[in-house]
């Protein structure tokens, strides 16, 4: 029996859903800053993000994250100071951020998610992206962005990289021993030695193994290359997905290439995003709707589309369908491949209206979007779970506060209600929410005991 087969064998009752709480400024709505709910002028204040966070943290969700880029003028606070904070207004809740491999070092990005995993008590969680935008290298001295393929393969040695050096601590390592004055087994320190075609790191790193072994590893890229690397590196993937269709198919295709590296269905979680808007009833909900609608910047959305397809959009009827004749082809894309691919799939198959693409992608940028009653989005969110199209949710409230509250006091009770969800945290580390297992030590053949002669 194979291990795909086993695991939707599984009885439902040993399943529950995964919620990660996607943190972005005043909410995911293009329009939400707009909105008289939101707060702008908080978004630079660590005591804005502690609410959202205890708010998400009483609703007994698994994580939060940051996402984070090195380009345009968003007003984005740095994911590892942020992040540090919310540990010490928060103690169950994990911690993820979102980091870059192709603008920064190895040996950096362990000391930092190895310190985070132990300022939180083993709540970290690392994204690893490699870079959508082209205009981060010109921030780094770079003429260019480097090739999809080339990025992908520097962050699988990046990422080989950084558990190296996680295991360069043994975990009994660290002493302490006041008595015989030794602070730590030097024999349980290792020179790592890594050289390889991107990176060359002695080691060790000069901060003990993280208390989760490594900080739970997360993956956000949809093409082929995103899904290779989420299926022999990552935990957690975060994907845009549509539809229920599409989602099945993502589901699928990624959990089937576990196997190719040892690994179970069961070792990674597939979070969809999810943007709901959220009301008493229908009618109070799309009401909610339309009115970020109005507060949309619709020629700015018009040629941001224009931009992404390649076709000059300016002059079109809202109510007229977008045509997707001469777009540009995903061979030409250098950034975001699989949301790229989405996007045209999603003109191709529902040939909507310019205005309905528009509130479409205003709503999530391409993530599942939903309107209706706190009844209603859990029906959605259970046959999700139950169908295995999903092993739970990156929820992207469109607006904050608000958006979030409603979700945790209507939606979260209900899911309890049907055995969904947990009523309580069981675990104390980001790994035990997920139900994830504790990383064993490795040690390489090459390495050495610290303060050895480097070998190069």
């Amino acid at each position: 029996m194979s291990s795909i087969s086993s695991y939707r064998e599984r009885p439902e009752r040993e399943r529950k859903i995964h919620i990660n709480l996607f943190l972005r400024n005043t909410g995911h709505h293009e329009a939400a800053w707009r909105h008289p709910q939101a707060q702008p002028e908080r978004t630079l204040e660590v005591g804005f993000y502690r609410e959202l966070a205890q708010t998400a943290e009483r609703g007994l969700f698994d994580s939060l994250f940051i996402s984070d880029n090195y380009s345009g003028t968003w007003r984005r606070v740095e994911p590892f100071t942020l992040l540090s904070a919310l540990a010490m207004a928060t103690r169950h809740i994990g911690l993820i951020a979102t980091v870059n491999t192709t603008y920064n070092e190895p040996f950096h990005i362990a000391r930092q998610f190895a310190s985070l995993d132990h300022i939180s008590g083993g709540r970290a969680g690392w994204n690893i992206v490699t870079g959508a935008g082209g205009n981060d290298a010109y921030n780094f001295g770079k003429a260019n962005h480097p090739d999809h393929a080339l990025r992908y393969e520097t962050a699988e040695e990046f990422v080989e990289v950084v558990k190296q050096l996680w295991d360069s601590w043994e975990d009994d390592a660290l002493l302490l021993d006041k008595q015989s004055g030794r602070q730590f087994d030097a024999g349980k320190v290792h020179e790592i030695h890594f050289k390889g075609k991107f990176h060359a790191v002695r080691g060790p790193l000069n901060i003990p193994r993280p208390p989760q072994g490594y900080p739970v590893l997360v993956q956000a890229g949809s093409s082929d290359s995103g899904k290779e690397l989420a299926a022999k590196t990552a935990e957690v993937i975060f994907t845009a997905q549509p539809s229920i269709e599409e989602a099945q198919s993502f589901y699928a295709d990624v959990k089937s290439r576990l196997a190719r590296y040892g690994r179970t269905p069961d070792q990674l979680q597939v979070l969809p995003g999810l943007s709901p808007i959220i009301a008493g009833t229908e009618a109070e909900a799309k009401e909610l709707e339309d009115e970020l609608f109005a507060l949309t910047d619709v020629s700015g959305a018009i040629q941001r589309l224009s931009d992404r397809l390649g076709v000059d959009f300016t002059g079109y009827s809202l109510d007229s369908r977008v045509p997707v004749d001469g777009a540009r082809g995903i061979e030409t894309i250098n950034g975001m491949k699989g949301r790229h691919q989405l996007l045209l799939d999603l003109i191709q198959r529902e040939r909507p209206t310019f205005r309905e693409l528009i509130v479409h992608l205003a709503g999530a940028r391409g993530h599942l979007t939903f309107t209706g009653t706190p009844l209603q989005l859990a029906d959605v969110i259970e046959r999700w779970f139950i169908e295995r199209v999903a092993d739970g949710f990156n929820l992207m409230p469109p607006v904050f506060p608000g958006g979030l509250d409603i979700f945790v006091d209507k939606v979260v009770p209900e899911l309890q209600n049907r055995g969904l969800f947990r009523t309580a945290y069981e675990a104390e580390t980001l790994r035990g929410h997920l139900g994830l297992a504790r990383p064993e030590h490795v040690r390489g053949t090459n390495w050495t005991a610290a303060g050895a002669e480097p070998s190069f």
